[in-house]
């Protein structure tokens, strides 16, 4: 079987696509956020890998729970989604749709990672200074991780920025196993 990136990452470069088109990203994202929760929930997951229930009862299912909460595009986008057996990969179809909208916004994501609670004003600065290196937006997400022992670990993308005391030890114990 496909990667499910593989198969998610055309319908969420359409949804991409019509969100653009109509200059709607926050309500593409809320959809795909609703849409997210409901096939994930428990219930709704046995419908969706149930051979007794038909695309039609858990198009009304999905549908019905979202109510008014989506468009005219939003309800054809859970129709085909249904009539592809692609609900599973609503998750992954939010991804990568929240990756290419903070790619067409010109924004970075970042995650800080910290032995430690940091306050604003420090992820502020730590934001200022990804902003000036990488000339773009930078959105951060904080983390506090007690097994760095000490500093921070910043993650952009795939660049890694490793200022941790467990990164130090790290390396000095694989330069002196080798």
């Amino acid at each position: 079987m496909a990667e499910l990136v593989t198969i998610a990452r055309p319908y969420a470069e359409a949804a991409f696509r019509l969100a653009r088109e109509k200059s709607a990203f926050d309500q593409w994202s809320e959809m795909l956020r609703l849409l997210d929760i409901i096939v994930q929930d428990e219930r709704v997951a046995r419908s969706i890998g149930d051979p007794n229930v038909s695309g039609q009862q858990l198009e009304g299912l999905i549908l019905g729970i979202c109510g008014e909460q989506l468009d005219g595009a939003g309800r054809n986008f859970v129709q085909i989604l249904v009539h592809n057996n692609r609900l599973i990969a609503v998750p992954a179809i939010r991804k990568l749709f929240e990756q290419l909208r903070l790619e067409h916004e010109g924004v970075l994501e970042a995650q800080i990672h910290s032995a430690f609670a940091i306050d604003s004003a420090q992820v502020n600065e730590l934001v200022k200074k990804l902003e000036a290196k990488y000339q773009r937006k930078v959105r951060a997400e904080v983390s506090v991780d007690p097994q760095l022992i000490g500093g921070v670990k910043i993650v952009v993308g795939d660049k890694v920025f490793d200022a941790t005391v467990r990164g130090k030890l790290d390396a000095m114990s694989a330069a002196l196993t080798r």
